[in-house]
């Protein structure tokens, strides 16, 4: 696998650690196991929904936790005393840990499991005081909107 240097640009940029590290780990993680396989879908400006093929899966053997700019999704498979011998096993039932690195004020809404597919919604939602505000020079006050009422009066 051929990995991208960061090192050139950590020596000549400041702040940016936490990207690159995130772009580091990424390439890591992505050389290894695929499953069980995902979609990432982008559903409006601040929404976004993962879905996983987990078939075969209980809703009580999944564990989604979700902390500052992680989400984990693991799968566990309970023991079944009443299952049988089998001759042959096509379908994954294998144990699994899938991690997401989560932007900023990004957290989980809604998670739902529905015909073998674990469906994750996230929003984005930033803080007030994190909102671009519109500045006004030189302690000039606002301007009023004038309603259609008041210029008629006039």
């Amino acid at each position: 696998m051929n990995r991208f240097d960061f090192a050139p640009y950590r020596r000549s940029t400041v702040g940016f650690d936490r990207l690159f590290d995130l772009l580091e780990n990424q390439a890591r993680q992505n050389s290894g196991d695929n499953y069980p396989p995902f979609n990432i879908e982008r559903r409006g400006e601040d929404a976004y929904r993962i879905t996983l093929a987990v078939a075969g899966f209980k809703p009580d053997e999944l564990d989604i936790t979700a902390q500052q700019n992680l989400m984990v999704v693991k799968g566990q498979k309970l023991e079944d005393a009443n299952r049988g011998d089998f001759l042959h096993v096509g379908i994954a039932n294998r144990g699994f840990e899938r991690r997401f690195e989560l932007a900023d004020f990004v957290r989980v809404e809604n998670a739902d499991l529905a015909d073998g597919l674990l469906v994750i919604d996230l929003v984005r939602e930033i803080p007030e005081a994190m909102k671009p505000k519109k500045i006004l020079v030189g302690g000039q006050k606002a301007l009023e909107v004038v309603k259609s009422d008041d210029a008629n009066a006039a």
